[in-house]
């Protein structure tokens, strides 16, 4: 390391860093100081001992809070990475004072979460019941990019919108279903087209669901548009708007199975869309901890069972 180098690294405080990433996910010195308990005279001298050490603005202040500089984005992004690695170690290292030989962090998309992860990892507990698993339900967009910024070791989601330069590896299929009520006109079709189903009114999930942009992308190849009445959060509360006559909906098949709801009944969809592959993602599976890759081991030896 050049001297250059390790003057920085002395220089640059995690307090600072830490400081400096409540500044950007507030927009505020002001509100971040108030976050933080500190002064906000004291958090502005730190930021600008940091630009003075990196010789370049990071951040653009005024009146109604500050805006990052390119060069403020950059450090953000090295930023919240070293913070979860510290926030990881720590978690692990305290983690064997309790006899816990590690954990392992996994974001997972609903999908995932409601329909395989309750067994699999139900499993992999009794299993290896000194390992925790940390498991956060995420939008898979999020879950992509929890993995990218090294906040969680495993992603399991939808990846069909692309996941950059991680790896990737087959974890479960679903298939997504039309949701009537019983009553409805399309309950006794044995399958159906999506655009059929574009005439009614619909309950959708959160506008960047991979499963409502799927049906978006959908709706626009036929130059239509989806009747949407409202967004939920998740499939139960989807479940219940539909069984209210709210309109009706699109979910993964043994999610609906699952919950059992009786007054509703699935329509298979026939798109090819509709058939999707849930996948493992991660930055590097080779050099996952040790924890991590029995995870990924157990979870691909049930994929193939």
């Amino acid at each position: 390391m050049l001297p250059t180098e390790r003057n920085f690294a002395r220089r640059i405080d995690l307090t600072s860093l830490q400081l400096f990433v409540a500044v950007c996910d507030l927009g505020s010195i002001s509100r971040a100081a108030e976050r933080e308990f500190i002064a906000a005279s004291a958090v502005s001298k730190r930021l600008s001992d940091m630009e003075t050490t990196l010789a370049t603005p990071l951040l653009v202040r005024h009146t109604r809070g500050v805006n990052l500089t390119p060069a403020g984005e950059s450090l953000l992004h090295h930023a919240r990475s070293m913070l979860y690695s510290l926030e990881k170690m720590q978690g692990e290292l305290s983690e064997y004072a309790f006899g816990v030989r590690g954990h392992v962090r996994v974001h997972a998309s609903i999908s995932a979460v409601v329909q395989f992860l309750p067994e699999d990892l139900g499993q992999f507990s009794r299993e290896h019941g000194q390992i925790k698993i940390d498991l956060e339900e995420h939008l898979s967009s999020e879950v992509i990019r929890a993995v990218q910024e090294g906040a969680a070791d495993l992603g399991i989601c939808n990846t069909a919108d692309g996941v950059g330069t991680l790896q990737t590896q087959p974890y479960r299929q679903d298939n997504l279903v039309l949701i009537v009520p019983v009553e409805h006109s399309l309950s006794a079709r044995d399958a159906i087209n999506f655009e059929e189903s574009l005439d009614f009114d619909h309950v959708g999930l959160n506008a960047n669901s991979s499963i409502y942009l799927a049906m978006h992308r959908a709706a626009a190849t036929q130059g239509r548009s989806i009747k949407l009445r409202i967004h939920v959060a998740g499939l139960d509360a989807m479940c219940r708007m539909i069984a209210n006559g709210l309109g009706i909906g699109v979910m993964p098949q043994r999610a609906f199975e699952l919950m059992h709801p009786g007054q509703l009944t699935a329509v298979p969809l026939s798109d090819p869309w509709a058939t999707r592959q849930i996948e493992l993602v991660a930055r590097d599976f080779a050099t996952l901890p040790v924890t991590a890759r029995l995870l990924l081991e157990h979870l691909t030896t049930r994929t193939s069972a």
